[in-house]
């Protein structure tokens, strides 16, 4: 049977980061459904999940493999920049929100690097490290 599993598989793209990303999406809008299956509203969750989970097996069993590949990539680079760097990434959120009552964070004009400055200094005149231009804000 395993060989059976592995003949038909040959050539087909498999699991990979997207798949199993979509796959967790359908079971948790199917939980969801199940949980308020009283409410007519919550029947829609159950039509979303059985399609992620029909477009989750399409993508695994699918033989163009390099359309896959480049979904998967670019599922990689949304989740590397929600998640782990970047201006809107949740550790920068985190750490500017433990710092928001010391510190101002403003955008530079020249090139768009955040500058971070202490509070409470009323105007002043920043720098910015990376391109070194000069503007006045209140902080």
């Amino acid at each position: 049977m395993k060989e059976k599993l592995q003949r038909f598989m040959t050539g087909r793209y498999g699991a990979d980061e997207c798949s199993r990303a979509i796959s967790l999406a359908a079971l948790i809008c199917l939980v969801i459904s199940m949980i308020g299956a009283k409410a007519p509203f919550f029947a829609i969750f159950y039509w979303i999940g059985i399609a992620l989970m029909i477009f989750g097996c399409c993508r695994m069993f699918s033989r163009n493999v390099s359309k896959r590949y480049e979904e998967n990539r670019k599922y990689l680079e949304f989740r590397y920049r929600v998640t782990a760097r970047g201006s809107s990434g949740i550790r920068v959120a985190r750490k500017r929100w433990a710092e928001r009552k010391t510190h101002r964070f403003f955008q530079c004009p020249g090139c768009s690097q955040t500058v971070r400055v202490p509070k409470g200094k009323g105007k002043i005149c920043i720098s910015c490290p990376k391109c070194h231009t000069e503007f006045v804000r209140k902080s």
